[in-house]
Formats: structure tokens, sequence, C-alpha cells
């Protein structure tokens, strides 16, 4: 087989102007590439075994045969389902998409905040009732973005830009990440994870967005939900199974938390008859904070991948590898 011809499969759904893009980065190099666009359900085991190079993620499982695998580019900035022992073949090289999805998630974070701390979903049921009517006391029932304090859990691109957002409105900014960088502006303080449970009792909004493994499984337990601030906010945009459901349920319920927004949840999706579903001042979206819904999302996707493609062919450094030990972009 001739060393310089190589196979890249592509799985995501580009139009012309970005496989034209894909392409011209593929040629600046050494190799002889040949495209192939596949949608990832409609990959097969043939697909995966001829490949030098994927683009766009694959059910785990689908990767059993991809022995011509050198590097794997990733359309999520989740990376931990192809850390595992044996998914890739030894010495490949895995790219996440981290930075593609920070405007999006972030805005949609906001969109939850805004959602539970005026009640709208309350709202959108008396609509839908023709009740004209509000919710709670006339005074002290909402609270403001401006002057509360909120707490970041994961402060990488999502969690960063939804802590400048939230600064810019006026809230007063902690962050925790896994380890203690620089601070940057748009955070008032700075701690790491160690420190969640003297965090949790001073924060009016809680904001999740962690990624997944064993440290976040449950994080959120009953304990820790109880020294939260009575009538604080609690949103989740990061793994459903960082948050104990049940637990969660249980809180609600008490009235102790002010209201809570998933975009992820344990199971997911959520079962029909799931009680969370019913709960008062909870709002559900069914993963779809990042996704390709935003266009711009999308084509930061393809501009990573295509910087890669050009690093991949002419020798050059990758961005975003993922480290197998930690599951995170190096």
């Amino acid at each position: 087989m001739d060393n310089l011809r190589k196979e890249i499969l592509v799985t995501i759904p580009v139009n012309e102007d970005h496989k034209k893009y894909l392409e011209e980065k593929a040629s600046s190099g050494k190799y002889s590439c040949v495209f192939r666009y596949v949608p990832g359900k409609d990959v097969t085991a043939e697909d995966v075994t001829r490949a030098n190079v994927i683009i766009g993620n694959l059910p785990p499982a689908k990767l059993a045969g991809a022995e011509n695998l050198e590097w794997f580019q990733l359309n999520s900035a989740g990376a931990d389902q192809y850390t595992k022992p044996g998914v890739l073949p030894e010495g490949c090289v895995l790219t996440n998409a981290t930075g593609a999805y920070g405007l999006a998630v972030s805005e949609h974070m906001l969109a939850l905040v805004f959602d539970l701390i005026r009640r709208f979903n309350q709202y959108h049921r008396n609509q839908a009732e023709h009740l004209w009517q509000y919710k709670g006391s006339p005074m002290g029932s909402i609270i403001s973005v401006e002057g509360s304090t909120v707490l970041v859990m994961g402060t990488g691109d999502i969690g960063g830009d939804f802590a400048k957002k939230v600064k810019a409105l006026g809230a007063y900014t902690i962050g925790i990440r896994r380890t203690n960088k620089e601070k940057p502006e748009y955070l008032d303080e700075q701690y790491t994870l160690e420190e969640l449970d003297n965090l949790l009792p001073r924060a009016d909004i809680v904001a999740m967005v962690l990624p997944g493994g064993d440290a976040t499984h449950h994080l959120m337990d009953e304990r820790r939900l109880r020294i939260m601030k009575k009538g604080s906010y609690l949103i989740n945009v990061g793994r459903g199974n960082a948050i104990d459901p049940k637990a969660l349920l249980t809180v609600m319920k008490e009235g102790h938390l002010g209201g809570c927004g998933l975009d992820v949840t344990e199971p997911e999706p959520l079962p029909a008859d799931d009680p969370l579903w019913d709960c008062g001042n909870v709002v559900i979206t069914p993963h779809v904070a990042g996704n390709f819904f935003l266009q711009e999302t999308f084509e930061r996707i393809v501009r990573i991948a295509g910087g890669n493609l050009a690093a991949w062919a002419n020798g050059g450094e990758f961005n975003n590898i993922v480290d197998f030990a930690t599951g995170y972009k190096k």
C-alpha cells in the first residue's frame, strides 16, 4: 500500500464549501488524500477499516476495526467514551472540538437562568390555560443576575463564556476548575473542586459544565444540594449523572431550591413517567444546548477540523489533543 495515500472519512454533514475547505487543507501536505463523505448512521465496518483519518463522532463500538486509524477528530468537546482502553488503536491521536460550543451553550445556560428566575416556565403553563395570574408573593419572589453570586463549575470554553456573560450583567463570579491556573479577568474568585462544599452555600446560581467520569458522578448528591443556599438556582449542561436525580427530586419537592434547569439528565432520554417532568420550577430541555442547531457552532467545528488536517498533512502540531489519562484537552 502506498504510504502517501490516505483515506479520510468525514461523517459530519458538510456542504460543498466545507468539502472544498477540508480538501484544500489536506492537500497542503505530503499525502495524496481520498475523501469519503458518509453520514455517521450509514458508516460501515469497511469504511472504518479503510480510514486513516475520521472526522466526526462515531459510536465507540463502530471503531472496533479501525486498525489503520492515525487520527480521530471529534465533533464534540466531550471525549470520555473514546479514551477507554481498546476503543482506539494504539498511537492514534484523538482531538476534540473544544472552542466550538462556547457561544451556543453559554447562551442556552443564560436562557435557562432567566427562565427560572423570572418564572417564565410557569407563565407558559398559565398561557396554555389562559390564566392571568402571577406566581409567588408580589415582593421578593424573583432575583436579579446583577448583584447575584454565580458559581460556575467547569470554566473551560463553555463555562468561561457563560461566566463572561453573567459578569457583564453585574454578577459576582466564582469559578471551579480542575487545576489552579491563572485566574481570568471574568472570574472574581477561582478554586479547585476541593473547595466545592465551602462555595455552594455562597451562590445564588450554580451552573454546572462538568465532564463525565468517576470524579463527577453524582457529585451533587443530597448533602451538597442541601448545603446550597435556600432559594438558589441550579443548572446543568455538562453530564446528567453529575447530579443524583433522586436527591434532586427530594430537595425540589421540599422547596429548598428556587429552581433547576437541566439540558442533561440521568437517565437520558428522561423517561416520560419520570416525576421531574412535573416538578415545580424545573425546566428540562432535551440535550439541545450544543449540537449543530446554531450554524456558527458547526462552522467552528469545520475550522477546527481543517486546522488539524493541515497539521496532520504537514507534520505540524494538532490543536485540542485529548489526554487519554485525564480525558481532557492537554
